[in-house]
């Protein structure tokens, strides 16, 4: 096949052209992620309609939504190590299909049991189509200026989807619930067909030491019940029976799973993997990043809907500037990446975050607007258009083709296991502070530890990844942990670089032996 990218032999990587066909196949690739963004987005404003029209209890309602990151988060590892093993293309293809599928039985159905059947089986798609997508990108686009440029305009597609999935919910609910159920179906249709013809063929992973089955097993056991525990631990409390026994039962499957991990010839997660600081700040990035974003959505629209009495549109036009900010930006933020490197950006977008969350906790229940509530969504959208493409750049950089998709389901767990425990967490604070005479001024006063603790999250992400310029001192490389299967001849050459550097730096002999676990650095 031959290549997408166009170029004279003299051009450099940032002046290489694009073909149509790259384009499609990158657009293919967002509309998958634009519509994960989307459905999350939207059902959120739908849930009273539904419940009113279907008869559902508070307790069933929750569930269409849980329902969805319960088979989203508990199968993002399984997604990304199966698009390794069965080829990227015939996996993104298959999932989508059912993802299409399932959102019109999810517009079609009279009963409560069957729609959240409808999402399960959404999640479940959306942690094969997400993973498979994003290696997809990383194995088409080599690494640098042009994997930059795509995967920011990628991951702009989820902030877009978001932002539009709010304003569209309000839009369509007017009419009826059934058709945010609906909308992704001929979205996701169009963009099957396209797939067919433009997504690359990607062949099974041939090296591969056989199926890791019992990994397979307790991986996907331990974050079903991870996510579930969380997710229904607000219900029943926190420090109830079931919830401690539940967290026990992850700790004992997490840690079984480490050590058959350990032992495997063919991983469902390869370990090794995590030995590289720039890979576990990239993975602690994402959790706290999103957890931190999902737990300020969540109080700051129970205070413009609850507490100023605002609709639904207005509650997502007032979201908007933010989602607005991350797509007007889409095409640039990978030159930024280029030229200054994936931590610093991410620093600063934490940095930017913390600010827009401390600035919100000076809302009242008479607020202006532009003075108070807009310079907050402004410095949130400008810490989403830098952290979260440099965080998908860190962590896909320095990984073997044939381990993209095990690294990206491992980033979008982490994004998800981020937001539900967060969020839990974030909602925790906010019941347990819960006036006994609720006024509006006590009701927002309960508000303001939740947003306190949002606000810690933030910074805790912010420590996190400061760690990242301490330790680099001015290098800008993701050193990733490389696979057993790496060449001989691979071997031989990386281990004479990394003793031209020991050279250089008057390092001990010990560095040459890191080197050989580790990949040849490569610019962030």
């Amino acid at each position: 096949m031959t290549s997408p990218l166009s170029s004279s032999p003299a051009s450099s990587p940032s002046e290489v052209r694009w073909t149509s066909r790259l384009w499609g196949t990158l657009l293919v690739l967002c509309a998958a992620m634009f519509l994960d963004a989307l459905d999350v987005s939207m059902v959120g404003v739908a849930l009273p309609s539904i419940g009113s029209d279907l008869g559902l209890s508070t307790s069933t309602l929750q569930w269409i939504v849980s329902g969805y990151i319960l088979g989203y988060g508990g199968l993002l590892l399984l997604g990304g190590r199966t698009a390794d093993l069965l080829g990227r293309r015939q996996v993104f293809l298959v999932a989508l299909a059912v993802f299409a599928l399932a959102s019109l039985l999810g517009g079609l159905v009279d009963s409560g049991p069957l729609l959240i059947a409808s999402r399960f089986i959404k999640g479940l798609s959306a942690a094969f189509t997400a993973p498979a997508g994003l290696s997809i990108i990383t194995t088409t686009f080599p690494e640098g200026p042009l994997r930059n440029r795509a995967l920011s305009i990628y991951t702009t597609c989820a902030a877009t989807g978001f932002s539009m999935g709010l304003v569209l919910s309000g839009l369509l609910t007017e009419a009826s619930w059934r058709l945010t159920m609906l909308l992704p179906a001929p979205i996701a249709l169009i963009a099957l067909l396209a797939g067919l013809k433009l997504l690359p063929r990607s062949a099974r992973e041939q090296r591969h030491n056989g199926y890791d089955i019992p990994g397979a097993v307790l991986g996907t056991a331990s974050m079903l019940l991870l996510v579930f525990t969380v997710v229904q631990a607000p219900e029943v409390g926190w420090t109830s029976a079931r919830t401690l026994l539940s967290f026990l039962a992850v700790a004992v499957l997490l840690t079984v799973f480490v050590l058959v991990e350990r032992r495997s010839a063919g991983p469902l997660v390869r370990l090794g993997v995590l030995r590289s600081g720039s890979q576990i700040r990239a993975q602690l990035g994402a959790m706290t990043f999103f957890g931190s974003y999902v737990g300020f959505q969540f109080l700051a629209t129970l205070y413009m809907q609850t507490l100023l009495g605002w609709s639904a549109l207005h509650t997502a036009l007032a979201f908007l500037p933010a989602g607005a900010l991350v797509a007007l930006s889409s095409t640039k933020v990978g030159s930024i990446v280029d030229r200054f490197g994936t931590p610093r950006l991410i620093v600063a977008g934490f940095a930017l975050m913390v600010v827009g969350y401390a600035l919100f906790l000076r809302v009242d229940l008479d607020p202006v607007y532009a003075a108070v509530i807009l310079p907050s969504m402004l410095l949130i959208g400008a810490a989403c258009a830098l952290v979260f493409p440099s965080l998908n750049i860190q962590a896909t950089n320095g990984v073997e083709d044939h381990e993209q998709g095990m690294v990206s389901g491992l980033l979008n767990t982490s994004v998800q296991v981020g937001g539900a425990i967060f969020l839990a967490v974030v909602t925790a604070v906010v019941t347990a502070g819960a006036p006994a005479d609720p006024t509006p001024q006590a009701v927002l006063d309960s508000y303001r530890p939740g947003l306190t603790v949002v606000t810690a999250i933030a910074a805790l992400g912010l420590l996190i990844t400061l760690t990242g310029l301490r330790t680099r001192h001015g290098r800008r490389s993701v050193v990733v942990a490389r696979s057993t299967e790496t060449t001989a001849s691979t071997e031989a050459t990386e281990a004479t670089e990394a003793t031209e550097a020991t050279e250089a730096t008057e390092a001990t002999e010990a560095t040459v032996e890191e080197a050989r676990a580790e990949r040849v650095p490569v610019r962030d």
